[in-house]
């Protein structure tokens, strides 16, 4: 099978591939924000959940519901932020998945990636690491909603933890795009062959 990509496109796109798949789990996964209710661990993402308190008629009492699932409506998301930072996030991720996949196919298709192809897709990767480093950066401005504050022993405050964590997603998805907007968007520029010139 002919590549259209030189040594360091075949490792960009690799790296391609595993910035985007860094990302894209972080995004997805409800551990960006560790603390305790009722006793009970709580974590937060942009807009998934897991453990949370509803009312228990039988015994009359609130009591901890131990399973992870988004909000009902994009409305249920806890701050105007987090609905942000989800959106944001949302796009950046689906940017560096779109070239992630494309670099991969250049692997086994000849002339798919050019040598300005490939800047093109370096500025598409810096673009995307960017709208996810803003809604990294957007989702602490969301700590001070009731809900986080009830995890984070009533103390959290915008950019202020309380008794909360940040947990490990949170560093994969900003790492992953830190990782894209820095390195692939650099290795992209040397990616694609020279494209052959026709006599005619």
């Amino acid at each position: 099978m002919a590549s259209s990509l030189t040594c360091t496109g075949v490792i960009w796109a690799l790296l391609s591939f595993l910035c985007a798949a860094t990302s894209c789990v972080g995004f997805f996964m409800p551990y960006w924000l560790w603390g305790s209710q009722l006793g009970k661990p709580v974590s937060f993402g942009t807009f998934r959940r897991c453990s949370y308190p509803v009312h228990d008629e039988s015994r009359q009492m609130m009591v901890m519901v131990e399973e992870c699932g988004r909000y009902a409506s994009f409305q249920g998301i806890p701050s105007a932020e987090w609905r942000i930072s989800t959106i944001v996030t949302g796009l950046g991720c689906g940017l560096l998945l779109l070239v992630a996949l494309t670099a991969l196919m250049a692997c086994c298709v000849s002339e798919l990636i050019s040598r300005t192809v490939g800047r093109v897709a370096g500025g598409i990767q810096f673009l995307g690491g960017l709208l996810i480093g803003a809604g990294c950066a957007l989702y602490p401005l969301g700590w001070d909603s009731e809900e986080v504050r009830q995890t984070c022993g009533h103390i959290s405050g915008q950019f202020d933890l309380g008794k909360c964590e940040i947990g490990w997603a949170y560093y994969c998805t900003g790492a992953g795009a830190a990782t894209a907007m820095l390195l692939c968007t650099w290795l992209a520029c040397f990616s694609g062959k020279k494209q052959k010139q026709y006599p005619y």
